[in-house]
């Protein structure tokens, strides 16, 4: 993970530690956004074929829309903006492609944010309707006065950490090539969250196509680790 040069008190980088460990109890170990039917397709076979749909996923996916998401809901939450809130969450809802990748959000977003109350208690609840993950975490860093670039920089960082995880399961890859493909990718996550978090909330959308095809037919797949 790269984090910006935006400095960060001791308090909010052990904070932002806690949120994006693999051992923040939110479930993204069992999720794949559709690279184990990338997998089960034999598009995703080997380290290459990983970071290609790793980087895609990070730029033209849900990547690059989850930090836009994320931004405008920050900012909402900062500048206590009900309706501008709900607008982002009830967007973030909308523009979910498929049954299983809304399960891989909500449940993530719901999990962060009842963690998040239960943990860091004192700047306000977060829990209570279904809230995607990006938006969860956006409020949350809000709330609790994390800088926006460097939140922005470690959730991605998170995401395709989660994601190099799973193709390090499914192809199979071997540890030390899935940090390779780890550290290929930091920069790639750090870029996009900076631009992204600089853009309006109409600029949302992508172009990985094949990855949400893939989590599609993966709620068909008989045989499967991840729930998608």
């Amino acid at each position: 993970m790269t984090i910006t040069s935006e400095a960060l008190d001791a308090r909010t980088l052990a904070l932002v530690m806690a949120w994006f460990s693999p051992a923040c109890p939110i479930g993204a170990f069992s999720y794949s956004h559709g690279v184990e039917r990338l997998n089960e397709d034999g598009v995703v076979a080997d380290r290459p074929g990983a970071e290609a749909a790793i980087r895609l996923a990070l730029t033209d996916g849900s990547g690059r829309s989850d930090a836009i998401l994320l931004a405008h809901a920050y900012r909402a939450v900062a500048g206590d903006d009900e309706a501008a809130f709900h607008e982002v969450r009830t967007l973030a809802l909308a523009l979910v492609p498929s049954m299983e990748r809304r399960e891989e959000t909500v449940y993530q977003g719901n999990a962060f944010a009842t963690i998040v109350d239960a943990a860091w208690p004192g700047a306000g609840a977060l829990s209570g309707d279904d809230v995607p993950l990006p938006v969860a975490v956006g409020a949350a860093g809000a709330l609790h006065g994390v800088p926006l670039v460097p939140l922005a920089q470690a959730f991605l960082g998170a995401f395709a950490a989660n994601l190099v995880s799973a193709a390090v399961r499914l192809v199979p890859l071997g540890q030390t090539d899935g940090q390779r493909l780890t550290a290929t990718l930091a920069p790639v996550a750090a870029a996009v969250a900076v631009e992204a978090v600089a853009l309006p909330l109409d600029a949302v959308g992508g172009a990985a196509i094949g990855l949400d095809l893939a989590s599609m037919r993966h709620e068909c797949q008989e045989v499967r680790l991840f729930r998608s």
